[in-house]
């Protein structure tokens, strides 16, 4: 089994952020679940691989050619798979996953989850998706995904497909049961 991580380029102003990257990641290893991200040495996505790495876990990133060097591409992955754009990035990450799972980030995180939200919407895949709420960083998130469904825009059922945990061990327990 494996799970994707969307996550940051940039650590955040808050070491919670680095704190729960650095759990999930030895969290995964150490349930013997792969780890698979976008590739980078930089931001949680370092943190989230370096602690899937020495925990002994295997780590698979996706990143595009572009960015390999401007994310700085981590060089003790176990797989590294260099794509054209980061629609291939995206298409690579989900075909490698069982599952998905968003820590905080920025805009890319947010639209890395929205995709693959709106993908398991259409039907295109039945795989699980978390939220990791650290520290409430998506609840104005989860809010406004029920606002749409209060106002109309968005169908119970299709709210339905996240789950949010503010624990690791919680989300990872969630996606794992879902994993058909």
């Amino acid at each position: 089994m494996r799970i994707c991580v969307f996550c940051g380029s940039a650590q955040g102003f808050s070491p919670e952020y680095a704190e729960a990257a650095a759990s999930v990641g030895k969290l995964l290893a150490q349930r013997g679940i792969g780890l698979v991200y976008g590739g980078a040495s930089v931001g949680t996505m370092g943190v989230v691989a370096d602690a899937a790495i020495a925990a002994g876990g295997e780590v698979i990133g996706v990143i595009p050619e572009v960015l390999s060097n401007v994310e700085i591409a981590h060089g003790g992955l176990t797989e590294l798979h260099v794509v054209a754009d980061m629609h291939q990035r995206k298409a690579k990450m989900a075909a490698l996953s069982d599952a998905f799972i968003t820590l905080p980030g920025g805009i890319g995180t947010l639209e890395e989850m929205f995709e693959v939200w709106t993908w398991a919407h259409l039907g295109i895949h039945r795989k699980p998706i978390g939220l990791l709420d650290v520290a409430g960083y998506y609840s104005p998130l989860v809010a406004f995904a029920d606002q749409m469904v209060d106002k109309g825009f968005l169908r119970p059922d299709t709210r339905e497909l996240i789950s949010v945990a503010a624990d690791a061990d919680k989300l990872v327990d969630i996606l794992s049961r879902s994993i058909g």
